[in-house]
């Protein structure tokens, strides 16, 4: 129940972003991101397709492309609670799926196993500055995150770091998280 309270929350606090400080603050994140050396040494990054109040990864995904990067998106299979990731090369092999998310098209869109993925870029609503994460309650990312064990981190707006999170035994910790502010490095 708290988790619940926590990401209602949250949700509200973000949603009174407006527009304008909405893409300052993803454009400052993005600029740290870019210049940090997970970002810099990976060649296959994973992420999802944003949606707002969510730091943009629209302007992410543009600029892994033009470094020649390879993006893959999460496709999440409902009946199984797990997920692939499926390359992205460009934005017309997205559809819309439930809660209004963009996933990859499978018959456009190749599968990519964890161990090939170099980066992954791990969304959630509420961070620790330790890398434990709220995330949006379907569990997917700690499953996924169980058999992945490359690099991880989280881009969020310095208000998404919180003092404290109810963590769970199969909660797992990114190893960085990116703020307008600064990186903090974690556990993860």
């Amino acid at each position: 129940m708290r988790k619940k309270t926590l990401r209602n929350s949250m949700k509200s606090e973000l949603e009174k972003l407006s527009l304008p400080v909405y893409e300052d603050l993803s454009y400052q994140i993005a600029r740290r991101l870019f210049d940090d050396s997970s970002w810099k040494d990976a060649d296959v990054i994973g992420m999802t397709i944003s949606k707002a109040p969510e730091v943009d990864t629209f302007q992410l995904i543009r600029k892994a492309w033009e470094q020649g990067k390879t993006v893959v998106i999460p496709k999440c299979v409902p009946h199984t609670k797990e997920m692939v990731f499926r390359t992205l090369t460009r934005f017309s092999e997205l559809e819309k799926v439930y809660f209004g998310l963009y996933e990859p098209i499978p018959s456009e869109t190749a599968e990519i196993n964890a161990e090939n993925i170099d980066l992954l870029v791990v969304p959630g609503l509420a961070y620790t500055t330790a890398g434990y994460r709220l995330g949006f309650g379907g569990g997917y990312y700690d499953r996924y995150l169980k058999k992945y064990h490359n690099q991880t981190l989280s881009l969020a707006f310095s208000q998404q770091i919180v003092s404290d999170l109810p963590n769970e035994p199969h909660d797992m910790a990114v190893a960085k998280i990116v703020t307008e502010e600064g990186v903090f490095l974690c556990g993860g």
